[in-house]
């Protein structure tokens, strides 16, 4: 099988397909990436270990901070505890809200990233104010937002000096 088709059929697979976690997996919330196909996560009772992706999503699906995964435990490791087995998108999270198996800890969570994703906010420093229709034109609000940095403001007087 080619490499187009792997990723199209578990593009498919993960968009697709509707998950509902067995008795043995549970619903965990990605908290950072250190690397070599492995991510920081944190369960419903607040419990942080790593997990590790399977070959058949690497570079095929991206996961990042603040997704919603179904893991398998590992029963023989120390550091890497559990398995990817599924991705969660925001129509799983939903479905699976609607029938009563996502967990309470993350309700409030899943709401306040579907709310930002729509509209992410923009911190301000303070003493920032607005100013009127200069600003209008270099408005920036609607571009993609990274969520995995820091936002940084660049302030007025640095780019004056600058220049």
């Amino acid at each position: 099988m080619s490499q187009a088709t792997k990723r199209k059929h578990v593009v498919q697979e993960v968009l697709g397909e509707h998950m509902v976690p067995s008795d043995q997996q549970q619903i965990v919330r990605v908290l950072g990436t250190p690397g070599n196909n492995l991510h920081e996560v944190e369960t419903a009772q607040g419990q942080r270990f790593l997990v590790s992706m399977p070959s058949k999503y690497r570079k095929n699906i991206w996961i990042k901070r603040g997704d919603f995964l179904i893991v398998d435990p590992i029963e023989e490791g120390e550091k890497v505890k559990a398995e990817i087995s599924f991705v969660l998108c925001k129509d799983h999270v939903r479905s699976l809200q609607k029938e009563g198996l996502w967990p309470e800890a993350f309700s409030e969570v899943a709401e306040k990233q579907s709310n930002s994703r729509n509209r992410p906010p923009q911190p301000e420093l303070p003493g920032e104010t607005q100013s009127s229709e200069d600003d209008s034109s270099e408005d920036d609000s609607d571009l993609f937002v990274n969520t995995n940095r820091v936002q940084y403001q660049e302030s007025e007087e640095e780019s004056e000096e600058e220049a």
